[in-house]
């Protein structure tokens, strides 16, 4: 929601100054979003590793089973906190970044991709 957020703010501003959105304010966009939501993510992963931690590591009644469901849980953890923080943010820039030398190539501009006058409600 808050890329959304910044990113309309950023076409906004470009429709202001009266010039295209640039690969530099979608690198812009996308750079602000994940800073704005890494400590919110990793205050979460961090909980729940937390929480993780000792059913993986001490002994007692049931610890094997404990064991084979907290691994994974860890792992995917991690995993997915990789993925939202790193992977899908540069997967999304690399495609926007593409979608606007596309448009920049044609003439047209990211802001008004038929190329025509338009009036944005």
């Amino acid at each position: 929601m808050s890329r959304l957020l910044r990113k309309l703010t950023h076409r906004q501003l470009a429709e202001q100054e009266k010039r295209h959105l640039t690969k530099e304010d979608m690198h812009n966009v996308v750079i602000e979003g994940a800073l704005l939501r890494l400590r919110p993510i990793m205050m979460t992963v961090f909980a729940i590793i937390g929480g993780l931690l000792p059913i993986m590591l001490l002994g007692g009644t049931g610890s094997e089973v404990m064991r084979r469901i907290a691994a994974p849980m860890i792992g995917g953890v991690v995993s997915v906190t990789l993925l939202s923080l790193v992977v899908i943010p540069a997967v999304y820039l690399l495609w926007k970044q593409w979608n606007i030398h596309n448009l920049e190539k044609d003439g047209k501009s990211i802001n008004n991709p038929t190329g025509t006058k338009s009036v944005v409600i």
